[in-house]
């Protein structure tokens, strides 16, 4: 279904928020919004399921409808892997048991912040930290590297910002006509920036490595970097 969400003048703009709306576009609204996500959840995917051998445990947070889950489960034929999904918004988690029914993946409508992951040997934050209040960031990341696996792998993605502010502006009017040329008009991408405003705020490159190692995690690979989204992987 293609995203219309912000297509017409809204007399009063509301945070986001992932509600059935938004979750019956999400697809077409993240495909248009997010350069490089084709590229990132396979390659997320791949990743995981290599490290999750014949028989690994793994958690999807803020799994939205579940495609990160899915790329893993394509990436791993092993029928003794196990992948759970987690999001705090109810129509994604209804979306994505409705959409994948492998025995080996189960989907929980849980806060991640309250998810136990002892045992994991992947967990994937993919566009999720962005979310989370900058205080609740580095708390959720301890907890992460306390629980899972010692051989265990953190695959985080983000957007991300440039710490010379010329940088940032020419990269983030890049994105807004990369939107347009993708279908979205001026009124749709000004209100969802409104819409955004209060509830995304993201860091540069340099504050997610330095929270990763603050957080004890010694190794940290950026192995993707698109425009004004990065991506991590990162191991104990």
């Amino acid at each position: 279904m293609r995203d219309e969400v912000f297509r017409h003048n809204q007399a009063q703009i509301v945070d986001f928020a992932f509600t059935e709306e938004v979750t019956a576009v999400f697809p077409d609204m993240i495909r248009r919004s997010v350069m490089g996500y084709e590229t990132m959840v396979p390659v997320t995917g791949l990743a995981a399921a290599r490290h999750l051998g014949k028989s690994g445990l793994a958690f999807d947070l803020g799994c939205s409808l579940g495609a990160t889950t899915l790329a893993i489960l394509q990436q791993n034929r092993s029928a003794d892997i196990h992948i759970c999904g987690i999001d705090s918004s109810a129509p994604m988690i209804e979306g994505a048991k409705q959409a994948i029914t492998d025995p080996r993946a189960e989907f929980r409508l849980q806060d991640i912040r309250d998810t136990d992951v002892s045992g994991a040997d992947v967990v994937v934050l993919n566009l999720v930290l962005q979310f989370l209040e900058p205080t609740e960031r580095l708390p959720l990341l301890r907890s992460l590297q306390t629980q899972m696996q010692k051989t265990g792998l953190l695959i985080v993605s983000e957007k991300v910002c440039h710490s010379d502010p010329e940088e940032h502006a020419y990269y983030d009017e890049l994105h807004l006509a990369w939107k347009k040329a993708n279908g979205y008009s001026e009124l749709e991408v000004a209100q969802k920036r409104s819409a955004l405003e209060n509830v995304m705020q993201i860091d540069t490159e340099a504050a997610h490595e330095e929270r990763f190692r603050e957080a004890g995690f010694t190794r940290v690979r950026q192995w993707y970097r698109c425009m004004n989204w990065a991506s991590f992987l990162v191991q104990p």
